[in-house]
């Protein structure tokens, strides 16, 4: 087997260098086809200060999958994190961080109005661990996210 070095572009990234909340565009991609899809990162808490309980993460990926569909053209998925500090978003087409950073902006907003029936797949038959959510947990750190505000850039504070 050989040792081919892969540069993974988010363990390159100064976690201590930014300053969340923000969405970051990574970069677009070009398929094989001549398809573009927007990678972004979307920190909505600050790296090795403080993370999102899984209860609460998992509540907003569930409420962010809903909301920023209705808000981002070519939305594909939003993953969260392993470290529990923000999500990776995609979508179709070369898509401006500030645009997505405004579709997050609007998905946190209607999560802080949400009740558990807005909460896509909380069932046992459409959830691998439906079990651990917290409304309460996503709605807290939605507020907590809109009140620092949103930048559309990691490092500057450029807010939508």
């Amino acid at each position: 087997m050989s040792e081919n070095k892969v540069e993974i572009e988010s363990f390159t990234l100064d976690h201590d260098a930014v300053k969340a909340p923000y969405v970051r565009r990574i970069e677009v991609l070009e398929g094989p086809k001549g398809d573009l899809i927007s990678s972004f990162d979307v920190r909505l808490t600050q790296p090795n200060v403080q993370e999102i309980p899984t209860g609460a993460i998992h509540t907003l990926e569930h409420l962010l999958a809903r909301y920023l569909r209705e808000k981002l053209d070519g939305y594909i998925d939003c993953s969260p994190y392993g470290c529990r500090t923000g999500f990776h978003l995609f979508a179709w087409g070369d898509v401006p961080a500030a645009e997505a950073a405004k579709a997050l902006k609007y998905a946190l907003e209607k999560v802080t109005e949400s009740e558990w029936e807005d909460v896509p797949g909380t069932q046992r038959k459409e959830c691998g661990n439906y079990k651990d959510h917290s409304l309460f947990g996503a709605k807290e750190w939605a507020k907590e996210i809109l009140d620092a505000g949103i930048s559309e850039d990691a490092f500057e504070r450029l807010l939508v």
